[in-house]
């Protein structure tokens, strides 16, 4: 199969003032997330992309934007609204200092299974269609540009770390493990046998290395010698 790189939008002036964005709309990038999303972008400018989709989002969007201008080729570009942010129903537009005194909160923090937003969405079905949606989009990839095909989607903390459980073989319930941060880079290939998690979280360092895509076989017993550079 090809491989994603999860990208999650820079920072916004909701997460700059600590406040829950959700689904809001005119939620852009301050001045640091656009900066974190154009070094993202030159992290990744040597790494041919074939596709880039975005949450619909805005702040999605001004990241994809910001990561389409420094590539050399012209990736094809898709807005997907299985991608788009949780919908935290009620919670949504709230300081998260308050709404870490709300009885759910403990829930959200150690059994999110079971959480269903007041209003809003469940986490696991937040889960179930934006793993439904990467997988959707990878195998497409796949099908017109081989395994070697590397693509980027945008979207948010809770989403990418879903994604990211998912293809770990995590429950749902630890998936407050993962941490991800604005802009940061995270890499799946999604094989035949079993996904393979190749970075979390990261927002430095050279991606050079996936301008061949990732062929995965059986993995190495003791780490192997790594990637190849290009």
């Amino acid at each position: 199969m090809a491989t994603v790189i999860l990208v999650r939008h820079g920072r916004t002036t909701a997460n700059a003032t600590g406040l829950l964005a959700g689904r809001a709309e005119g939620i852009d990038l301050d001045q640091v997330g656009r900066d974190q999303a154009v070094l993202t972008g030159v992290r990744l400018a040597a790494v041919p992309l074939v596709g880039v989709v975005s949450s619909p989002l805005e702040r999605c969007q001004q990241t994809a934007q910001l990561i389409l201008d420094r590539q050399a080729g012209t990736p094809s570009t898709t807005v997907d609204p299985d991608l788009i942010e949780c919908d935290y129903g009620q919670w949504q537009g709230r300081a998260l200092r308050d709404l870490a005194s709300e009885d759910l909160w403990p829930m959200v923090q150690s059994q999110p299974s079971a959480v269903v937003f007041p209003g809003g969405e469940s986490m696991a079905g937040m889960q179930a269609r934006s793993v439904a949606a990467i997988r959707r989009h990878d195998a497409a990839f796949h099908a017109e540009y081989g395994p070697g095909a590397v693509w980027v989607a945008v979207s948010h903390g809770d989403i990418i770390k879903s994604i990211l459980a998912d293809a770990l073989g995590m429950h749902l319930d630890l998936f407050q493990r993962i941490n991800i941060g604005p802009a940061s880079v995270s890499i799946v290939h999604y094989g035949v046998s079993r996904p393979t998690v190749h970075a979390t979280n990261t927002t430095a360092g050279d991606l050079s290395w996936l301008s061949n895509g990732i062929v995965a076989g059986d993995a190495p017993v003791g780490g192997g010698a790594g990637q190849k550079a290009p």
